[in-house]
């Protein structure tokens, strides 16, 4: 016996229990899903990236460099190379541009502080961002996991009523039956 059709409505309510207008959009996604025949299952990081602007994507690139050993090496050799060349090298002919105290030094490294300390917060919020829509796209997968258990429950126990009908009336035929001596 094949599941009857539903609407939308009576799949919410038989379902979930609620009317269409109570539910969450992600509960209309998935009997929306169910409705049409349709996976309700999505990458979360495809998802996320859809989404994502100019600005999110440029800051988890900046924050995927700045917190690598890659940049922290390199950045350490430019460091060690800027004091060399401007006490040793150019200072040893009187023409270093940012002698020790390496006050240049200092100020270009606030300023790069300055600038990636935010970015890497830009960063780390859209990382909460996509943890919360995995969260969100998982909670679809598993209600519609769940709704299609219940639905099979449904149908199983529709087939096994008619099943326990068909021996009910096969029973009583025979009962009805004479019987020989």
């Amino acid at each position: 016996m094949p599941l009857r059709p539903s609407s939308l409505a009576d799949l919410a309510q038989r379902l979930l229990g609620k009317q269409l207008a109570e539910l969450d959009p992600e509960q209309r996604r998935v009997l929306e899903g169910i409705e049409t025949g349709k996976a309700v299952s999505r990458d979360a990081a495809d998802v996320s990236d859809e989404r994502a602007d100019f600005g999110a994507r440029l800051s988890d690139r900046v924050a995927a460099v700045g917190g690598s050993w890659s940049f922290i090496i390199a950045f350490s050799v430019v460091l060690v190379g800027w004091m060399i060349l401007n006490s040793d090298v150019l200072g040893h002919f009187g023409l270093a541009f940012d002698p020790y105290p390496y006050i240049f030094l200092n100020l270009m490294l606030s300023t790069v502080a300055a600038i990636q300390a935010p970015v890497i917060m830009m960063s780390q919020n859209r990382q909460s961002e996509k943890d919360r829509l995995a969260a969100s796209l998982d909670y679809e997968t598993n209600l519609r996991a769940e709704l299609d258990i219940l639905r099979l429950h449904e149908k199983m126990d529709h087939l096994v009523i008619d099943r326990l009908a068909a021996l009910e009336a096969k029973i009583d035929r025979l009962a009805q039956t004479p019987q020989e001596p």
